[in-house]
C-alpha cells in the first residue's frame, strides 16, 4: 500500500471538514475514496463539489466496495463504537471522531473486540498535536518539577448561541447525542486534562441542564476531582460565557505550569515547596520563584497533522497521535461528572458503568428530537 484510501462516514460539520483538509493536498499518503452520508442533501452537496468521489447512502455499502482501506467515524456520538467495529470487522482500519461514545461500556466492549483484530482503531484528539500542551506534558512526564499537587482547568470559551443547538434534531438531546458540553465540546479538555496529569479516582460535580440555552442536557459544570497521590483538582466549562477563559494551572511541588491553549509558562521555585517548608524559620516567606515563558516548536497542525500521522502509521508504522482505546479515558471521567451530578454523590473510577447506562436511559427515554431541518455549520476556527 502506498497511499491510504480513506472513507468518511458523515459528512455534517466535521465529515466535510476533514473532505476539504484531504482533497486540498495537506494530507500526504491519503486520498479520499469515497463518503456515505444517510441525509440526501449532504450527498448533494458532495455532488455538486466533489462530483469524482463516489457517494453512498449507507456506510456498510461504502465500506463493503472494495474502494477502502480505512474510514473516519464522523456521526452522531451514539454511533462511534458500532461503526468502527463494523469498519474493523470488515478488514478497514477506522479513525474516530470524538468521542470514543456515549458510555464507557460501549467503549470498552468496542476495545474488548479491537484487541481480536489486527487493524488500527485511532481517535481525533486534534488538540494532542498542540505545541503547548505537549510541552506541557514533556515537562510534566520529565519530573523535574515533581509531584502533581493541584489541577485547575477553567474552559468555558466554547461559547454556542441557541442556533448551534438549533442546527440538528440530534443535537443537545439524551436521545441523539448523549450529553451537552462534557460530550461535544470538553471530550479535548478532558483527554488532555488526564493525558498531562493523569486519572482523578474521585469525581463529584455539579451540572446544570439548559441553564443558558434551550436544551435537555448539560451547558454548565464544575467538578472537583481528587488523585491516587492526594492531589486535588477543579474543572469548569461552559456554552454560555462570552467572553470565555481558557486557563489550565498545574501546580507541582517545584513550581506551577500554566496555559492559555497559546502560551505556556513556567513559574518555577527555587527549590521544592515543602523542601523550603521544612527548614525555614521565619514564619513568613516562600521559595524564591523565577517565570519563564516556555519556547515550545510552535507546531498545531490540529486534524490535518492527526490525519497525516494516521496516514503514516498504516504506511510506515509511525506512532499515532493517539490509539482509539486511549479514548475511553476522558469519558470515564465525562461519565463519573454525569453520574456524580445525577445521584448527588462522589463517584469513584471506575465508575459503575451499569449503573451509569440505567441513569443515562432513564433520561434518554423522555428526551426529545428537535424538528426542522439540519444545517451543516463550518468549524473553521472554532476548536
Amino acid at each position: 500500500m502506498d497511499t491510504v484510501r480513506i472513507g468518511i462516514i458523515g459528512i455534517g460539520n466535521m465529515g466535510s471538514g476533514h473532505v476539504k483538509t484531504i482533497t486540498s493536498g495537506q494530507v500526504p499518503g491519503m486520498t479520499l475514496a469515497a463518503v456515505a452520508d444517510i441525509n440526501p442533501d449532504r450527498l448533494k452537496w458532495m455532488e455538486e463539489n466533489y462530483p469524482d468521489i463516489p457517494r453512498f447512502d449507507d456506510a456498510a455499502k461504502m465500506m463493503d466496495s472494495g474502494l477502502l482501506d480505512a474510514v473516519i467515524v464522523a456521526t452522531p456520538h451514539y454511533l462511534h463504537p458500532a461503526l468502527v467495529k463494523e469498519a474493523l470487522s470488515k478488514g478497514l482500519h477506522a479513525l474516530s471522531e470524538k468521542p470514543a461514545g456515549v458510555y464507557t461500556k460501549a467503549v470498552r466492549e468496542l476495545i474488548d473486540y479491537v484487541h481480536t483484530q489486527d487493524k488500527t482503531y485511532a481517535i481525533m484528539f486534534n488538540q494532542r498535536t498542540n505545541c503547548v500542551y505537549r510541552k506541557m506534558k514533556e515537562i510534566v512526564d520529565s519530573g523535574e518539577m515533581g509531584k502533581i499537587r493541584r489541577t485547575n482547568w477553567i474552559i468555558t470559551d466554547w461559547y454556542r448561541p441557541q442556533s448551534y443547538y438549533d442546527s440538528g434534531a440530534w443535537r443537545a438531546t439524551w436521545g441523539g447525542e448523549g450529553g451537552g458540553v462534557l460530550l461535544n465540546q470538553c471530550p479535548h479538555n478532558l483527554d488532555l486534562w488526564q493525558w498531562i496529569c493523569g486519572m482523578p479516582s474521585k469525581v463529584t460535580a455539579f451540572l446544570h441542564n439548559g441553564k443558558w440555552h434551550d436544551i435537555e442536557v448539560e451547558d454548565d459544570v464544575t467538578a472537583y476531582v481528587e488523585y491516587p497521590n492526594g492531589a486535588t483538582g477543579v474543572f469548569i466549562t461552559s456554552t454560555g460565557d462570552a467572553p470565555g477563559t481558557n486557563r489550565l494551572e498545574v501546580t507541582l511541588d517545584g513550581g506551577k505550569l500554566v496555559c492559555d491553549g497559546k502560551k505556556l509558562w513556567m513559574y518555577k521555585l527555587d527549590e521544592f515547596v515543602d523542601d523550603f517548608s521544612a527548614h525555614w524559620k521565619n514564619g513568613f516567606g516562600a521559595p524564591g520563584c523565577t517565570e519563564i515563558e516556555v519556547e515550545t516548536d510552535g507546531e498545531n497542525p490540529q486534524h490535518a497533522g492527526v490525519l497525516r500521522q494516521f496516514a503514516a502509521h498504516l504506511l510506515r508504522g509511525e506512532p499515532l497521535t493517539a490509539l482509539g482505546e486511549e479514548g475511553i479515558n476522558g469519558l470515564m471521567i465525562s461519565n463519573a461528572m454525569h453520574l456524580s451530578s445525577w445521584t448527588g454523590k462522589t463517584v469513584t473510577l471506575p465508575i459503575d458503568e451499569d449503573l451509569f447506562l440505567e441513569e443515562l436511559n432513564k433520561r434518554r427515554a423522555t428526551s426529545r428530537l428537535k424538528t426542522g431541518a439540519s444545517v451543516t455549520l463550518d468549524t473553521e476556527g472554532t476548536y
